[in-house]
């Protein structure tokens, strides 16, 4: 079905989402609170089970297949849940197709599969939106506000930690999951955005060394892995992620050391400001407390944040803040780290691949 130009005004926007598995409600539940200006026409996936949950839930049409969808549904935009190695390839096809995607994180599992989902879509005339929800949390908007106004002064040192639990039962329990091919490991994975936040709000990456290791559980990649990071600003910094935390997650943080300023944002997911020190006094002080929240899901609460960016974004109203281009800032970082584990040396950024 051709596809409506932009901006699509007057109307609600049409999504259909494929791949009803484990992230999908936290899509459901954002596309609900835009009601008024999104409605959700199609569910795919390739699972019966899973769909007819999907459907039962949302009461939208169900599909088995993305080209049964594609061919039999008038959805402007495909939301794609499914497993990370196979979004290059959906992602092309839904763009061939004329429609706009959006693809949860991350974008790929390969650096030419990213290159190739941004010219797909280039070449459609179609945009592409790739899922950074932490972005939207309170906390992480108080941060980004901060480093913004220069109040960090120089920024020396920056410090992450994802401490998670994935017991062996959670790999067992598809597949693909722990797959070099279709999922990728703890930082691909587990840890796409808290990587994301490397590069969005400290800057360019000059150079990372890695390593990864797989110590408990039987899968192709790393159960945990540790980087060093050198930004082009001169700022030092670590990364350091763990699937085998006991029994629960434990924490996802990032500290921020700087010239007038010293920050911790830690709790399971980023949700807690655990420190705030400025030199300086500004409004934004104020709100600190207030941004802190309770959560026991590491996915936060930013999807309906993010999506009300793409629907203002589809209708003309605002840029959209996470492309297929921003995308690709955080898969080299990721990339990078990969490869630097991989042959035992320090990584420059940009790739050259």
């Amino acid at each position: 079905m051709p596809l409506s130009p932009l901006p699509i005004t007057g109307r609600r926007i049409r999504f259909a989402l494929v791949g009803c598995g484990r992230i999908a409600d936290k899509h459901f539940e954002a596309l609900e609170k835009h009601a008024e200006r999104a409605e959700l026409v199609a569910v795919c996936d390739t699972d019966p089970a899973a769909l007819a949950r999907a459907v039962g839930r949302t009461r939208a049409r169900g599909f088995g297949t993305l080209e049964e969808l594609l061919a039999q549904s008038d959805a402007e935009v495909i939301v794609l849940a499914t497993p990370s190695g196979i979004h290059a390839a959906q992602t092309i096809q839904a763009a061939e197709a004329g429609r706009h995607v959006v693809t949860e994180k991350p974008m790929a599992t390969r650096w030419h599969d990213g290159e190739r989902m941004v010219a797909a879509c280039d070449k459609a005339g179609v945009q592409l939106f790739v899922v950074k929800q932490n972005r939207m949390n309170a906390t992480i908007q108080l941060l980004k506000r901060a480093i913004e106004k220069k109040r960090f002064g120089r920024i020396y040192m920056v410090s992450v930690n994802v401490f998670w639990s994935r017991p062996q039962a959670y790999y067992d329990s598809a597949s693909w999951r722990g797959t070099w091919e279709f999922d990728g490991g703890a930082f691909m994975n587990q840890a796409s955005h808290y990587v994301d936040l490397l590069d969005w709000l400290i800057g360019p990456v000059e150079s990372v060394h890695a390593f990864t290791a797989t110590l408990a559980r039987r899968i192709e990649v790393e159960d945990t892995g540790v980087a060093s990071i050198r930004w082009r600003s001169g700022a030092l910094g670590s990364v350091s992620v763990t699937m085998l935390t006991h029994q629960k997650n434990f924490e996802g943080s990032i500290t921020i050391l700087g010239e007038t300023g010293s920050v911790r944002i830690g709790g399971v997911a980023v949700n807690e400001i655990q420190a705030w020190d400025f030199a300086d006094s500004d409004p934004d002080d104020a709100k600190v407390r207030d941004a802190s929240y309770q959560t026991t899901s590491v996915y936060g609460f930013g999807h309906p944040a993010y999506y009300d960016n793409v629907i203002r974004a589809l209708r003309g109203e605002a840029r959209a803040e996470t492309d297929g281009r921003e995308g690709l800032r955080s898969l080299e970082l990721l990339i990078g780290m990969y490869l630097s584990a991989r042959d035992g040396k320090t990584v420059g950024l940009p790739l050259e691949l």
